[in-house]
């Protein structure tokens, strides 16, 4: 049992909560996830079972995209819902164009800091577990970038918005700076991923649904983004030994390649060094 599992994730329910019903619904030894869901966060997240494991983090550069509701005049301690609050504000009379101003200002490429709650290691420990300590550290800027931000339902009080991201983007952060921006405070009370690079929500299942003929291969999650090459088996040897190898008339644009058997198994996944020469970037048998 090799391969993923498009999820669509519950409410409170953890990434690694998913990942142990899973491997017990399917007695499989080794399952994982790409890219963390907060608890009361839904959506797409995709799971990987067994050698999928291995090719987990060629999919971890990926933009995504989510729909999320901003309540407007309160602050939390985690940013969303569940937090405790630790600031109320008055909201300003709001109209859909100011909102919609707002959304389009915050496009493009821009320095985010990340919350406290989220799971960045600071000297070895997950700054969540920190803040669950009540201890708070400086966490430096990164950069990330909004693709686009756009407005879905406007009330008075919150509005609900859709945003493709960049990796190592935090939604509910976003959802702050929105809230300064309109002069006032705000948390997310839903946030759904809907998109992780190609694949979005509506190819997702449910976890009650999970069975074995669900699982897609690795091939099919790798080659919607990669190039596929075949190897012979007078070849196969060198793949699996790890073995630089020339290939060509591979187009420029592709930096890595996937290289699978004759029956169309995945065997590796290499990335290019220089010109026609590509080296193993990880195995996958």
């Amino acid at each position: 049992m090799n391969g993923f599992l498009l999820i669509d994730k519950n409410e409170d329910w953890s990434s690694r909560d998913v990942c142990n019903k899973i491997q017990h619904v399917l007695s499989c030894k080794k399952v994982g996830h790409t890219g963390t869901l907060d608890p009361f966060a839904t959506g797409l997240l995709l799971v990987s079972i067994g050698n999928g494991t291995k090719a987990g983090t060629f999919l971890e550069e990926f933009d995504k995209e989510y729909e999320a509701t901003l309540v407007f005049g309160k602050k939390t301690s985690t940013s969303d819902k569940n937090g405790d609050v630790l600031k109320e504000e008055n909201v300003p009379e709001l109209n859909k164009e100011m909102v919609e101003s707002t959304l389009k200002s915050l496009v493009g490429k821009q320095k985010q800091i990340p919350p406290m709650t989220s799971a960045i290691h600071y000297k070895g420990q997950k700054l969540y577990k920190l803040a669950h300590q009540g201890i708070e550290v400086e966490r430096e800027p990164r950069d990330i970038e909004i693709f686009s931000l756009e407005l879905l339902e406007f009330n008075a009080m919150s509005i609900k918005f859709r945003c493709h991201v960049s990796k190592g983007t935090y939604v509910r952060v976003l959802g702050e700076t929105i809230a300064e921006k309109l002069n006032t405070v705000g948390y997310l009370s839903t946030l759904r991923r809907i998109a992780v690079g190609p694949y979005r929500i509506e190819s997702a299942i449910k976890l009650e649904d999970v069975e074995e003929s669900k699982i897609f291969s690795i091939r099919e999650i790798l080659e919607k983004h990669m190039y596929t090459w075949t190897v012979f088996k007078n070849n196969q040897k060198r793949i699996t030994d790890g073995a630089p190898m020339r290939i060509e008339n591979i187009n420029q644009s592709y930096d890595k390649i996937l290289i699978v058997d004759e029956e169309g198994n995945a065997l590796a996944v290499y990335k290019r060094s220089e010109g026609d020469t590509f080296i193993c970037a990880r195995g996958l048998w």
